[in-house]
């Protein structure tokens, strides 16, 4: 639990870095077999890592969102399904921490679990028929209360990282009134399966497989919550901070081989040629303008009152679009510069390339966040 004893941001960033430094290799291999790197998450397991975001006062780091978004970029530099994958956890601790608005019995609970044990949990909400939450379709996922219990029923999709983790957090409808709620099921529970179904050209080592519930039946106090709508939600820039890191490593592969490779026609290191430089200038100034948007927001965010986080919705899906659009050309134009060999299954680039444009399908989608803007500059 060594990141948890840390002092500071910077101590904590030093560590991690000291953390990750197999987590390539590690991805490569799984990204090969389309299997969870497994290890890198019991490193981050064991470090500490998972309790973070959880507030001081359960033991936790209380990091701002600053310092998360920093510490998942690095992860994601190494290895990008790591981060997506752990990112969903520090998000949601992030979130509750800011929110506070899960029944404390069940917070205590789950937070000494997350802090003392490493636990990992993951909100399931996509599901085949309602498509992503962001759009505002009701689940089909169902809670009926039954003496004192819930029973829950129900199909979800994309759910990330499903089989390593210790907590569900279920969102579903409440028959009696068609609110939604959060449901927390524990790993194992009776009805609880697992449909392995992911098998995607994009994070494929995420391990998103499908949760079934069949008449899973959980105590009346695990219902975390009602879920509410219409509040931003900053957390979610975990997904941009690991498409960015993900850029990042794209142009260092790039820069280590054009100082690298000299082919005998040129007989110097192509970085000397100005078109090489031009590309890897342009990534590098794709990378820099997106790192100013993210942490930028990121800070304004951790600076400002509930009353003005209230009104930050556009910047943040804003930050979410810039970001992943330039993390592509990134890639892009990394490619460039190595050429074909780019695309072996032995170049990092060609698992940078495959990793990045899922960022395309995570939330907030691009036309959502298009169509806020346009709302909010024709004042409707």
């Amino acid at each position: 639990m060594e990141l948890l004893q840390a002092e500071t941001p910077l101590e904590r960033e030093q560590m991690l870095k000291r953390l990750v430094t197999n987590f390539d290799e590690v991805g490569w291999r799984h990204d090969r077999t389309q299997t969870v790197p497994i290890e890198n998450i019991e490193v981050l397991r064991k470090s500490g890592y998972a309790g973070l975001a959880v507030g001081e006062a359960y033991g936790g780091a209380g990091i701002s969102l600053h310092e998360l978004l920093t510490l998942q970029e690095l992860i994601a530099r190494e290895d990008g399904p790591t981060a997506l994958s752990i990112g969903w956890h520090m998000g949601t601790m992030y979130q509750e921490r800011t929110e506070k608005n899960w029944s404390e019995d069940n917070r205590e609970t789950i937070l000494h679990d997350v802090v003392k044990k490493g636990f990992l949990l993951n909100t399931a909400a996509t599901e085949k028929a309602t498509g992503s939450p962001t759009r505002g379709g009701q689940f089909q996922t169902t809670a009926q209360i039954k003496n004192h219990q819930w029973v829950l029923n129900g199909e979800k999709t994309f759910y990330t990282l499903v089989e390593e983790l210790d907590y569900y957090l279920v969102l579903a409808t409440i028959e009696e009134d068609a609110s939604t709620g959060m449901f927390l099921v524990e790993k194992g529970a009776a009805g609880v399966e697992i449909d392995r179904t992911w098998d995607m050209v994009s994070m494929g080592s995420t391990g998103s497989h499908d949760l079934i519930l069949r008449n899973v039946t959980v105590p009346e106090q695990a219902l975390l919550k009602i879920q509410e709508k219409g509040s931003p939600q900053a957390w979610l820039l975990h997904i941009p901070a690991c498409y960015l890191g993900i850029g990042y490593a794209a142009i260092q592969e790039a820069s280590r081989y054009a100082k690298e490779y000299a082919p005998n026609s040129l007989g110097k290191p192509i970085a000397t040629i100005p078109a090489v430089r031009q590309k890897l200038g342009e990534a590098y100034l794709l990378y820099q303008q997106s790192h100013t948007v993210l942490y930028g927001i990121a800070k304004q965010w951790d600076g400002s009152s509930n009353e003005e986080r209230a009104l930050m919705r556009l910047p943040l899906m804003m930050a979410k679009h810039a970001v992943v659009q330039k993390a592509m050309q990134m890639v892009d134009l990394a490619m460039k510069v190595v050429g074909a060999q780019s695309l072996s299954h032995q170049s990092p680039l060609s698992r940078y390339y495959r990793n990045v444009r899922a960022g395309l399908h995570n939330p907030p989608m691009d036309d959502q966040t298009v169509e806020v803007a346009a709302a909010a500059l024709l004042n409707e």
